[in-house]
């Protein structure tokens, strides 16, 4: 009697482990998704500003088309990273639960950083557009480089946010799955508990 009941205890844990794996895998599959859909919605907004930045750069003149020539360089800088990024982004092996969560963990951190980011170019690009009120020389170009700046890093903050916003109601399912398992004393000693 006693074989059969060790052999069903095994039995459990090995079914509950497999099942545990399944949702960290699923889980995984569904952060680097959401990532890679990131990406191509802001190389698509980089293409685009590309596209008309070129285009508009040389119908126009004055600030607005320095204007448009900064849309078309810093999209063009953008689409080189978001490339470089979908091209490097590998599909992930299984994972543990801790390697999980250190991923997610660095996903979310990562966009924390670039909002920060944003806010140094917004900032950098309101510095141009005011130091063209009183330099001499070229003060269109700054105006217009520093508004492009400007907007550009007023997109990706609102794009940075929303990806953080995301991926951190993601996250929230991870931590869901850990609330399962955690380490307890028993009367035998310390051991992995499970909830089924």
């Amino acid at each position: 009697m006693k074989q059969y009941l060790a052999i069903l205890v095994i039995i459990l844990l090995s079914a509950t482990g497999y099942s545990q794996q399944q949702n960290l895998d699923r889980f995984n599959k569904e952060r680097e998704k959401l990532s890679k859909t990131g990406i191509k919605i802001l190389a698509t907004y980089s293409v685009a500003n590309i596209i008309y930045g070129s285009i508009a750069s040389s119908q126009t003149t004055g600030s607005n088309k320095y204007f448009h020539k900064m849309n078309a360089i810093w999209n063009g800088i953008t689409l080189g990273i978001t490339g470089i990024g979908f091209l490097t982004a590998k599909k992930e092996s299984t994972l543990s639960y801790g390697e999980s969560l250190k991923k997610q963990q660095n996903i979310e951190k990562l966009f924390l950083f670039n909002a920060g980011l944003d806010v140094a170019y917004i900032t950098g690009g309101a510095y141009l557009k005011e130091r063209a009120k009183t330099t001499t020389k070229n003060p269109l170009r700054l105006k217009g480089y520093g508004e492009s700046i400007m907007l550009q890093g007023g997109v990706l903050l609102l794009f940075d946010g929303i990806m953080y916003t995301i991926h951190n109601r993601h996250g929230i399912l991870l931590n869901k799955m850990g609330e399962n398992i955690k380490l307890a004393s028993t009367p035998n000693g310390i051991g992995l508990q499970v909830k089924l």
